[in-house]
């Protein structure tokens, strides 16, 4: 898929150290501890991007010097929603960016039979409804998994919704913009296509034993 093909809900972010991290990412030779860091430090600059079009307000402080009109945040608060279990690993370099940011979580699991997901957990907060979401994963790959957990959150009221990951596939991209036009896709990268067991080509493997050190 060419960056013109992308759905114009799709952010790339392409800022140099997105991309310079992301390629010791990849490498199979970094390990678990450094994955762990490098995710924390990259969803952290991911965090930045999805946070973008917050709104801000006008309030008067007092400096050392002199009163001003300064800024704060306004509006809708922020959840940060994690799926389960890949999803934590990329979640602490949302917290340090906002840190007063509530955080929910959705567990998906793959059906052996039908392929789809299950979900067999979910806790958010109770006003979910009044929150703008941030849906965090580090790989949205089939994007079954991603559109599961968004039709969850709009089940209970959720509005303005973002999905976050490190990479996506095509079929990931297209999937999820089919099921959820509305919802903004930001990723260091759109890589060249799923292999016959699911996995992103080129990839950086599976995300969640990398960032646990597990197989």
């Amino acid at each position: 898929m060419s960056e013109a093909a992308y759905p114009a809900n799709v952010v790339i972010v392409d800022h140099p150290l997105v991309q310079h991290k992301l390629s010791r990412l990849r490498d199979a030779a970094t390990s678990t501890a450094g994955f762990r860091r490098l995710a924390r430090e990259i969803s952290l600059l991911l965090a930045y991007e999805a946070t973008r079009d917050l709104k801000l307000e006008d309030v008067e402080i007092e400096t050392p010097l002199e009163r001003i009109t300064g800024k704060h945040l306004s509006g809708k608060k922020l959840c940060f929603v994690s799926i389960l279990r890949a999803g934590n690993g990329i979640l602490d370099g949302m917290l340090d960016l906002v840190p007063s940011a509530r955080v929910g979580h959705i567990g998906l699991f793959r059906d052996p039979a039908t392929l789809r997901p299950v979900e067999y957990y979910c806790k958010l907060p109770d006003d979910i409804e009044a929150r703008d979401c941030i849906v965090v994963d580090p790989m949205l790959a089939t994007g079954h998994s991603a559109v599961a957990a968004i039709d969850s959150l709009k089940r209970v009221g959720a509005g303005t919704i973002i999905f976050v990951c490190l990479l996506a596939a095509p079929e990931g991209v297209a999937c999820l913009a089919a099921a959820h036009p509305d919802v903004k896709i930001i990723t260091c990268a759109v890589d060249r296509e799923l292999d016959d067991h699911g996995y992103i080509r080129p990839g950086l493997g599976d995300a969640g034993d990398r960032l646990f050190g597990t197989k």
